[in-house]
């Protein structure tokens, strides 16, 4: 009888093995299968992104001034969807489809973050740059004088500052000196 003991258990051990390797099998198998069925009237994947960044911007303009969007009655809904020439049940089933794949996802959410990125860099140099035009266009605020022979006095020494300027530094010339004179008033 022993034999019979040792057999059995041989048996249950191989059983066991072939009944786990079986179920890791289904497991591996089943997580390649799609949770989510692709809709009809999928919205491709760069569409998709790029519904995704204007919907980031226009969530951004609805943070940072609220009312911009109210008064320029902008519905972002149905900015998006007549833009795209979609509707709102398109958007969900796609957007569903391509959350149900996280890593797919992930990378679109990686190449609007990217996107956003650079074109906030490019932003933010127009901003500078419109800066430091503005800062050359408003002339300093200096008192007007007020009356002619101040006026006169006032000429006078701008004229002998640049006599010293010239005799000191030749490169600038008289009518350079001139110009950059006339220009102020």
């Amino acid at each position: 009888m022993p034999v019979n003991d040792c057999y059995l258990t041989d048996n249950a051990i191989k059983m066991k093995k072939t009944i786990s390797i079986l179920i890791i099998l289904a497991v591996f198998v089943s997580c390649k299968e799609e949770v989510v069925e692709k809709p009809d009237r999928l919205i491709t994947k760069e569409s998709m992104v790029n519904i995704m960044y204007d919907l980031s911007l226009l969530e951004a303009i609805k943070y940072q001034n609220p009312n911009s969007l109210e008064v320029h009655k902008i519905d972002p809904s149905a900015y998006i969807y007549e833009k795209y020439k979609i509707d709102s049940l398109q958007f969900a089933q796609s957007n569903k489809y391509y959350a149900s794949d996280y890593t797919g996802y992930k990378d679109m959410y990686d190449q609007i973050s990217k996107r956003l990125e650079k074109n906030k860099a490019a932003v933010d140099s127009k901003i500078k740059a419109e800066k430091k035009k503005k800062k050359k266009t408003i002339p300093a605020k200096t008192p007007l004088p007020a009356s002619s022979t101040e006026i006169d006095s006032l000429k006078k020494k701008q004229l002998n500052q640049a006599k010293f300027i010239n005799s000191k530094w030749p490169l600038y010339t008289d009518e350079y000196l001139k110009i950059r004179f006339l220009k102020r008033f």
